[in-house]
Order: C-alpha cells, then sequence, then structure tokens
C-alpha cells in the first residue's frame, strides 16, 4: 500500500501538522496538486486562499492549497462525514 503521510512535528505537548511529506508517494502527490488546481476553480473557499496568498511563487502557492484537499481527505476517512465543497469546519 502507498503512503501518503502528512509531515508531523512533535516535541512534548507540541504538535504541528506540515501537510505533505517528502515520503508521500511521488504519483499521489501529484495527483493531490492537479486537485488543488480543480478545487481553486470550483470551492470559493480554496479560490479565496489562493487569491490571498497570490503574487508568490505560483507553484509553492499551488503546494500549500494541495495540503488542504489532503488533510480534508484525511478528515473525511476519520470521521466518516461526506466533503462538502465551501465548509471550513
Amino acid at each position: 500500500m502507498w503512503a501518503l503521510p502528512p509531515g508531523v512535528h512533535q516535541s512534548g505537548g507540541n504538535y504541528k501538522t506540515t501537510g505533505m511529506s517528502m515520503r508521500a508517494h511521488r504519483l499521489i502527490r501529484s495527483y493531490f496538486v492537479e486537485a488543488a488546481w480543480q478545487a481553486i476553480r470550483a470551492d470559493p473557499i480554496m479560490q479565496a486562499y489562493y487569491r490571498k496568498h497570490q503574487g508568490k511563487n505560483t507553484k509553492s502557492i499551488i503546494i500549500k492549497v494541495a495540503r488542504k484537499p489532503l488533510s480534508r481527505t484525511l478528515a473525511v476517512i476519520k470521521t466518516e462525514t461526506p466533503y462538502t465543497i465551501g465548509i471550513i469546519e
């Protein structure tokens, strides 16, 4: 099974997630980047996030946007609730 691990830094009581780690499968990472481009077109929350960071390096912005569907996908799998466009919780 291919892993898609989110990056995590833990120390004592501190817990920080960093999105996709470089250990993630190369093909799956590229799928999330492509999904991010589609999310920018379809999801108003993703559009706003992209526009907030616009003016910087486009490749780094799309990686930031690709982290959002990754975290949402993991949340859908863990909570077993359907994904809804435009909802932040």
